[in-house]
């Protein structure tokens, strides 16, 4: 068993980016084909994604990366750990341009 301590971090990181990316790809695809009576669930799942992506999550995001880069500086947070809190930021904020790139590429050009 690999200890997940041990691995890289660009592996873990690139492991659980694929991660995200494949759950969204699975609901991408799942989004067209909304059951009747859903729309109370897509309802709340679109408050959700207000919420973790509106004006507090990105104050909160402002706040987290320039604490981390003081800490980078001062030498009080690593390099690879400050890299990583500033990707997560990257990747949570651009989720669904990355999800409609993997979309664009799935469904091809011109269909």
């Amino acid at each position: 068993m690999i200890s997940l301590r041990r691995t890289p971090i660009l592996a873990r990181s690139v492991a659980a980016g694929l991660g995200l990316l494949w759950s969204t790809m699975a609901h991408a695809q799942s989004a067209s084909l909304d059951p009747s009576g859903s729309g109370v669930i897509v309802s709340a799942v679109d408050w959700v994604q207000g919420t973790l992506l509106g004006a507090v999550a990105t104050s909160l995001a402002v706040i987290a990366v320039g604490a981390t880069g003081l800490g980078m500086l001062t030498g009080r947070i690593d390099w690879r750990r400050g890299a990583t809190v500033i990707l997560g930021c990257f990747i949570v904020f651009g989720a669904a341009a990355i999800v409609a790139g993997i979309k664009s590429a799935a469904t091809g050009p011109g269909l």
